[in-house]
């Protein structure tokens, strides 16, 4: 059964630096303040009571937590004790800079019912991080993963793709070294120019240009298919901003409300290609695969099915609980093709 986050955005709160793409109230369509100790709690408690049982896991977005005053902290942390005492949260989450991560701030962390750190990677190549503006190096980063493990706590680490000065081989050998170093999962999020920021001076001048949706899509393909082999959740791609965010403060960038499934389903695809190919041109009876991806195999508007070719009859994705979330099959009159994109993308086994 999954959990239920109840989010509170602290956007910059705590961090020392503004970074060339960061607007962080703008993301949030919050102005930087902090709930305080009753907003917090009737949030929890409504929260609670449209969760259907499920478990509550609070998470504290943007800004540094970790850099924040410690009793800021505390003022925090400090409503939900009872709450994770009596059970009605079961964890909390909170996001830092790696630079603001040791272990005495974990270990207190950990103390107070904190049991994901999400760090603000966003590229492990340091030419990149300093022509963001960032203030630390791929080190800090790598110290930062290693230090929230030693103490136990699951670790997450966000990555931006398209920052000035990264390339697709930058941001692979990014992903692959957060997965060495220990990542537990990843997020993914494409570079967005953000109105009022330094990279949108750059962009207007003429000094930067960020990746398109078609080019992040192709990019985000490639890094998701690479944590998936690696056995390491991808739990978003692309930016999720609440209200606040509106069509005018994005003024470039690969953009899309449902980013993460146009990436999923280009994946599907080119499995269906791969299987398609070697059906010699005959229409299987039915393409399946597992519940939960029949969206992303189908794709948008039916996209996947139609790219497929005009030669066939129309077809249907059916679900197949007993197929594994990356499997897909074509299913004939006397044998069955299946296709799996994490062992190996282009992988067919036949089947009588």
């Amino acid at each position: 059964m999954g959990r239920v986050t109840v989010p509170f955005f602290i956007s910059h709160q705590g961090c020392p630096h503004t970074c060339v793409f960061c607007d962080q109230r703008v993301i949030s369509g919050a102005a930087g303040s902090l709930p305080g100790r009753a907003e917090i709690t009737e949030k929890v408690h409504a929260w609670r009571r449209s969760s259907g049982g499920r478990p509550l896991e609070v998470a504290f977005f943007g800004g540094t937590f970790s850099a924040l005053p410690r009793e800021t902290q505390e003022r925090l942390l400090g409503p939900l004790q009872p709450l994770l005492q009596d059970g009605t949260v079961a964890s909390v989450r909170i996001s830092t800079r790696p630079d603001a991560i040791d272990t005495d701030a974990v270990q207190w962390l950990a103390r107070h019912g904190v049991r994901t750190i999400e760090l603000g990677v966003q590229s492990m190549d340091d030419n990149v991080l300093e022509a963001a503006g960032r203030g630390h190096d791929a080190a800090a980063s790598e110290a930062a993963i290693h230090c929230v493990k030693a103490q136990g706590l699951s670790v997450g680490a966000q990555l931006l793709p398209g920052l000035p000065g990264d390339t697709p081989e930058i941001s692979l050998r990014s992903l692959e070294r957060v997965i060495a170093a220990g990542a537990d999962f990843v997020r993914l999020y494409p570079v967005v120019v953000l109105a009022g920021t330094e990279l949108a001076r750059r962009f207007q001048a003429g000094e930067y240009q960020p990746l398109g949706l078609d080019e992040g899509i192709a990019l985000c393909k490639l890094l998701l298919l690479t944590a998936m082999r690696a056995g390491v959740d991808v739990v978003r791609i692309g930016l999720q901003a609440d209200e606040g965010l509106s069509a005018d403060a994005v003024v470039a960038g690969c953009r899309h409300p449902a980013l993460g499934q146009l990436v999923r389903s280009e994946l599907y695809f080119d499995l269906l290609c791969r299987l398609a190919s070697g059906s010699g041109g005959v229409a299987p009876l039915a393409i399946r695969c597992h519940p939960s991806r029949v969206s992303d195999c189908v794709g948008q508007g039916r996209g996947n099915l139609r790219r497929l070719g005009e030669q066939w009859v129309p077809l249907k994705v059916r679900p197949n609980i007993h197929l594994q979330p990356e499997e897909i099959t074509f299913d004939y009159v006397d044998h069955r093709m299946r296709g799996t994109i994490v062992t190996d993308h282009y992988s067919i086994l036949n089947e009588v």
